[in-house]
Order: structure tokens, then C-alpha cells, then sequence
């Protein structure tokens, strides 16, 4: 596999089971460098072969010492390309190279006060008293010869060191987090300062050569067609690839019935501004007439993937009907991310749509060309593309929305009545979430109907007996990982007043304080 962005230097991130690897290659990109994560498993000539700038090694749950713990070969300290090792990473390097990893018995387990000895390139600048976040149980008593020794702990005497002659550095702590004190700067400095990368890496660059490469690989003649799900990812690839071919891009747009409030009003609002070729399907009836009597949530799921096969199949009819049988020329716009290639152990793509691909499980016998603009970004890389190609902010900010909809959001059956109280409480969540100003702050709000659920209450002066709802407050960067968001008591009191005055079934309101894990962002 070659450097899908050659014309910028590459840095690989070394994954040691880390739960921060995605995190890291993030971090190197925030500082304007290209960056992969590669398994530990891969020969380091294999790595070497790609040409990498830098090679950082991450973090794991392992000791040294296990017999079981992943290495790596030395000779990646000895190729000459520069080596920035974290945590488990650092300790590796100490020992490769000769230096000494002790079990200590002494743990460090986060925030941890470290002291800047000497601070070196890696540490310049940097107080010398500081707080960073550890996650260890082994400890560098030694640093192997040429090294300068750059910070200690209370229990660890070798922190951090580096031998930039040799471009080799390393910290015991994680960096890449943000409970770790000038993390991004320590970061910033083995890469700009001891390996030498080029800043290259900004959305305008992307933007400029995902327009290019997809206009060669697309052609003069060939036509495209993109499931919009109202999302930032669906939006942001169709509006590259739009930049690219112009009206040859179709653009189709389901309405399964379980959209929220006013959605898919504002999306075709949104989208007909944008896109030049808009197919809005209103396809609620067939939806929810199918939906009719399930409750299985796994089934829900599988009879909307269905449906929405169905609808597309002859949305590509319409759009492709015309091409001659046999015909290259149909190409099919995903939004898929780098971490969906990641966590999919690699995801090389193939020319025929497998049902694990992300446009809702298309069948093997739809053959379309993949065009996945967005393959090598993160979320917010993602965002920041939306706005570089002047996206409306309702599209780029829009909550993640899960694409069956509110039907994984109704714990029972789905029905039209059920469906409508769920708009109207989601709608005036969302709605007294962006008066306060937190629309930003937090990652999403599902809002969930317990509508096989009856709770007692008293309305009136007479007893009521409605539904409840969920409220789902979640931050998150990325939603591997996700904790519950502390929304301001006064929010969460407007929201349920609103809830429980103006929906006339909901008697109810409640908050779901679960992390992920162990709980999903979602209930089904």
C-alpha cells in the first residue's frame, strides 16, 4: 500500500492496542502532518517501504515482560527514519536500544505531576512543572547510551529523553490526550522540530486534490449517484464530487417516515441549494407499513436496510437506466471515514457494493465503481472540509442521526401516532439545546420513547397515565468512546416542563448518565 497523498510526508502511528491510536493520528494531523495507523504486526520493512517521515509507536495495555506482548523489531530504531515513542511505545524504544524497564511496583495511573529536567527540543518551552496523563505499571529506570534524559516523576525517574541526532524521542505519558498538560506542543515538537515534517497537511490541500483525483477517476463521460442521509459525511463527499463532475452527480435523498421534525424539509431546503441534481423519495408509507407489528429491534433494522434497498434500486434505475448494459460508468459516492476503514481491519474496496458497506446494504448484484472522497479523514476533518467548500452550517453541525431514525428510537413497535410524539419531544429538545448554546458542546441528544412502557403521573389534578422519554446527552470525538454530557440543571428543567406541558402521552421525563462503554450512544 502506497501513501494515498504523496505529494505530503507521511507519518505512520505503530498500534499497540492502544485505545488512543485513532486519537494520535488525529493529534498529528491537527498539526498540519499527514498521518496512518498501521497494526504492530506489519514488518517495519514493510513500513519502511512506504516511505514514512516518522514512525510513532502508541500506547498499550501490555508490560515488556509479558510473554505474550507485542514488539517491534529493533532495526525500526536504526533505519534512519525519526522515532517518537509514548508509553508503552517509550518503553519499548528504552529497551530495544539498551536501556533498562523496570518493574518498579509502582503505578501511575492518570494525572500525574511531572518535572522538566532538562528540556531539549522535545520539552522547550514547556513549564517545568506540569500535569500530564499516566497509564503504566513497568517503569525506564535507565535511558539507553546517547540519550538525554529530559523529565522524572515522583516514581519514574526516566520520563521522557530523546537523542535527536539519531531523531529519536520519547515521553512515558500520553500526549495525545487532553488531560495531558502541552501535550499537542511536545507533540508538535518531535514533528516539526526533530523529524522535520512539512506542514502541508489543511483542508484546502484536501479539498484541491480529492477535486482532482476524483475528476481523473471519474472521467470526461461517467455519472455518479450518492445517498444523501442528511448527515455531514453523505454531504460533504457528494459536494466534492459535485466540484469535480458537476450534474453528473444525482443525488438521492430517502424519506423513510422516521425522520425528525422538520428535517427533511430543511434538508431539501439545505441540499437544493447545494446540489444541482436532487431525487427526494418520500417512500414513508412503504416504510412504515412494512415496519407494521415489530418490535424486535434487530429486526426493525434489517426490514428498514430492506426497504431502503428497494427504494434505491429504483432510484438507480431512474438514474443509470439509460447507460448501455456492460457500461463502466456508474459510480456510486460513499462517505465512508477513516476510522470505518480502520476499525474494519484495513477495508481495501472492491468495484461491487458488499452488504457491510455503508449505504445501507446495497445486494451483490447492484455493480457500481466506489468513490469514497473521505476515506483517509476523521469526523472533524470531515466538518472542517464542509466548511472549507462553504456548506450551510445546518449541514455541517447537524447531530449525528442514526439511519433508520427515530425507529431505534422508539423501544416497541413503530407506529405513525408514536412516531409523531417522538418529533415533538425530540423537537423541543433540540430546540432548547441550541437556545442554550450547546449545540456544539455536545456530540448528540438522542431522545428515546419508552412506548411500551405506561408511567403513572398526576396532570390537572388528575392522574395520567403516559409514556416516558429518555433524554441522551452524549460527548464524544469520535463515538468509539462517549461519556454523558452534565447539560445545565436549568436546560434539563425547561426541557422536561416543555416535554411534559405540550406532548399530551408524555408524562414522563429521564436522563440516561450511562458512558460508552459500557452503554451505546443508541438504545436499539
Amino acid at each position: 500500500m502506497t501513501n494515498p497523498h504523496a505529494d505530503h510526508d507521511l507519518v505512520l502511528v505503530v498500534d499497540f492496542g492502544a485505545q488512543y491510536a485513532q486519537l494520535i493520528a488525529r493529534r498529528v494531523r491537527e498539526a498540519r502532518v499527514y498521518s496512518e495507523i498501521v497494526p504492530h504486526s506489519m514488518p517495519v520493512a514493510e513500513m519502511l517501504a512506504r516511505q514514512p517521515k516518522a514512525i510513532i509507536l502508541s500506547g498499550g495495555p501490555s508490560s515488556v515482560y509479558a510473554d505474550d506482548a507485542p514488539g517491534i523489531d529493533n532495526a525500526v530504531f536504526t533505519a534512519g527514519v525519526p522515532v517518537f515513542g509514548m508509553c508503552y511505545g517509550f518503553q519499548l524504544m528504552a529497551r530495544g536500544l539498551g536501556g533498562e524497564v523496570a518493574h518498579t511496583g509502582a503505578r501511575e495511573y492518570g494525572r500525574t505531576p511531572v518535572t522538566v529536567t532538562n528540556p531539549g527540543i522535545l520539552l522547550a518551552g514547556i513549564p517545568e512543572a506540569h500535569k500530564v496523563w499516566m497509564s503504566h505499571g513497568d517503569s525506564v529506570a535507565a535511558a539507553p547510551d546517547g540519550f538525554t534524559v529530559l523529565a522524572s516523576t515522583d516514581v519514574t525517574p526516566v520520563a521522557a529523553f530523546e537523542d535527536v541526532a539519531r531523531g529519536l524521542a520519547g515521553v512515558q505519558w500520553h500526549p495525545e490526550v487532553l488531560h495531558s498538560e502541552h501535550g499537542q506542543q511536545v507533540l508538535e515538537h518531535f514533528l516539526h522540530e526533530i523529524a522535520a515534517c512539512r506542514q502541508t497537511w489543511t483542508m484546502v490541500n484536501i479539498v484541491e486534490e480529492q477535486v482532482a483525483q476524483i475528476r481523473e477517476q471519474i472521467g470526461e463521460t461517467g455519472r455518479a449517484i450518492c445517498a444523501l442521509s442528511g448527515g455531514v459525511d453523505s454531504a460533504v463527499a457528494a459536494a466534492i464530487v459535485q466540484r469535480a463532475i458537476g450534474d453528473r452527480l444525482t443525488c438521492v435523498y430517502v424519506d423513510h417516515g422516521m425522520m425528525r421534525q422538520g428535517e427533511t424539509e430543511q434538508v431539501k431546503r439545505d441540499f437544493e441549494e447545494v446540489f444541482s441534481a436532487l431525487d427526494v423519495v418520500d417512500a414513508a408509507d412503504q416504510f412504515l407499513d412494512a415496519l407494521e407489528g415489530v418490535r424486535d429491534p434487530e429486526e426493525k433494522r434489517k426490514i428498514i436496510g430492506r426497504e431502503f434497498i428497494r427504494t434505491f434500486e429504483a432510484a438507480e434505475v431512474r438514474v443509470f437506466g439509460g447507460l448501455a448494459a456492460g457500461d463502466a460508468t456508474a459510480w456510486l459516492v460513499q462517505g465512508t471515514l477513516y476510522p470505518d476503514v480502520v476499525e474494519s481491519g484495513g477495508g481495501a474496496g472492491t468495484s461491487t457494493i458488499k452488504s457491510h458497506h455503508n449505504v445501507g446494504g446495497l445486494p451483490d448484484d447492484l455493480q457500481f465503481e466506489l468513490v469514497e472522497p473521505l476515506r483517509t479523514l476523521f469526523k472533524d476533518e470531515v466538518r472542517a472540509v464542509g466548511e472549507q467548500l462553504g456548506l450551510p452550517s445546518t449541514m455541517v453541525w447537524r447531530q449525528p442521526f442514526p439511519g433508520p431514525g427515530l425507529g431505534i428510537r422508539i423501544i416497541g413497535e413503530v407506529t405513525r401516532e408514536r412516531l409523531d410524539l417522538l418529533r415533538q419531544a425530540d423537537a423541543i429538545a433540540r430546540e432548547e439545546l441550541t437556545r442554550s448554546g450547546l449545540d456544539r458542546d455536545i456530540w448528540q441528544m438522542p431522545v428515546v420513547l419508552l412506548a411500551d412502557v405506561r408511567s403513572v403521573g398526576v396532570q390537572g389534578d388528575g392522574r395520567t397515565y403516559g409514556h416516558p422519554v429518555v433524554l441522551r446527552p452524549v460527548t464524544s470525538e469520535d463515538a468509539m468512546t462517549a461519556d454523558w454530557a452534565r447539560l445545565p440543571y436549568d436546560v434539563m428543567e425547561t426541557i422536561s416542563t416543555r416535554i411534559t406541558n405540550e406532548v399530551a402521552e408524555i408524562n414522563r421525563v429521564t436522563i440516561d448518565i450511562t458512558s460508552k462503554p459500557p452503554g451505546t450512544i443508541e438504545w436499539e
